[in-house]
């Protein structure tokens, strides 16, 4: 079996002949690879990055977030069950499933980030280094107000994994933070 057809199962064999995008992966070496899932990352959030400018030019700021909100909802949704599947978990899984699941995301081939005080019930969250607000940092720009979206894009995603799993935000622009982080999530599950 090629390696085209263990990265594409469903596809027959006329459609594998044509789906360069996936074949010519399949010589590529593994620091190829890493720059090319990389890469693809970047390309996400500028399309992502580039939507939201545009929404917000034709119908402001406000409007846009609220888009941008909504957006995640859904996305980060998707995201989590897609994560999960590749990983092989099951919803359930608590803070130690959370934990490696924000470890696969977009974000994480981007962005710096930790977990800190890490238990069975208990994580915190960290963004260190966000690649949108370093961005407008060395613009010159103020923080990109991203509170909003970030607790329905964090819970949401956290609910995926585990219902139980309750989420908080310590800090995300507007708000104040330390220059050690962005921003900072509490992700607990109660003790039965």
């Amino acid at each position: 079996m090629s390696g085209t057809q263990t990265l594409q199962p469903n596809l027959s064999r006329d459609e594998t002949c044509l789906d360069e995008g996936i074949r010519l992966l399949s010589d590529l070496s593994k620091e190829e690879l890493i720059r090319i899932v990389i890469d693809d990352a970047k390309n996400w959030l500028a399309h992502d990055g580039l939507w939201f400018q545009a929404v917000e030019a034709e119908h402001g700021m406000e409007k846009a977030i609220d888009a941008d909100r909504e957006a995640w909802r859904r996305f980060t949704v998707i995201e989590a069950k897609r994560i999960m599947a590749r990983l092989g978990l099951e919803p359930g899984g608590g803070i130690p499933a959370l934990v490696e699941c924000l470890k696969h995301r977009l974000y994480a081939r981007l962005n710096l980030q930790e977990c800190l005080e890490a238990s069975d019930d208990r994580v915190v969250f960290r963004m260190v280094d966000c690649r949108v607000q370093s961005a407008r940092k060395r613009k010159g720009l103020p923080d990109f107000p991203c509170k909003s979206v970030g607790v329905v894009e964090y819970a949401e995603f956290a609910r995926t994994v585990d219902p139980r799993i309750e989420t908080r935000c310590i800090a995300c622009p507007p708000d104040e933070h330390p220059e050690e982080f962005w921003c900072a999530w509490e992700f607990t599950v109660a003790r039965e």
